[in-house]
């Protein structure tokens, strides 16, 4: 009797230690795809540094510090090229804050002006944390 008992409960053992919960969760990440016209950009050093200023709503007090942003530019129809970036001899980086993304185009030596960015695809990924 104790051996049947035992082989029973070694059955049950092992079927409820094979059971795994699985939690699924929706993937909370946003792309956005926008143009930043050549007019949107401005200098006050001469042509050595252009900036852009993205209004990003959705990056919020929260999100600014606990969430993820990564920039991409789109020199070439369909190719796409992480921020930071050196391109033809500029160098594109970007910062953000709550409620905005600003872009920023540089000469890469800082000391030769360059001329104003084209309109410029940028693609937006917004990366949620916790």
């Amino acid at each position: 009797m104790k051996r049947i008992l035992s082989i029973i409960g070694c059955v049950i053992v092992l079927a409820a230690s094979s059971c795994t919960k699985k939690y699924i969760t929706p993937n909370p990440n946003q792309t956005i795809l926008l143009t930043v016209k050549s007019a949107a950009w401005t200098t006050t050093d001469g042509g050595k540094t252009y900036s852009a200023i993205i209004d990003a709503p959705e990056i919020d007090s929260y999100f600014n510090d606990h969430g993820g942003v990564l920039v991409y530019f789109s020199f070439t129809d369909g190719v796409y090229e992480q921020v930071p970036e050196v391109y033809q001899g500029i160098s594109y980086s970007y910062t953000h804050n709550q409620g905005s993304i600003a872009l920023y185009a540089q000469s890469s030596d800082g000391i030769t002006p360059i001329t104003r960015p084209d309109d410029t695809t940028v693609k937006l990924l917004l990366i949620e944390s916790n």
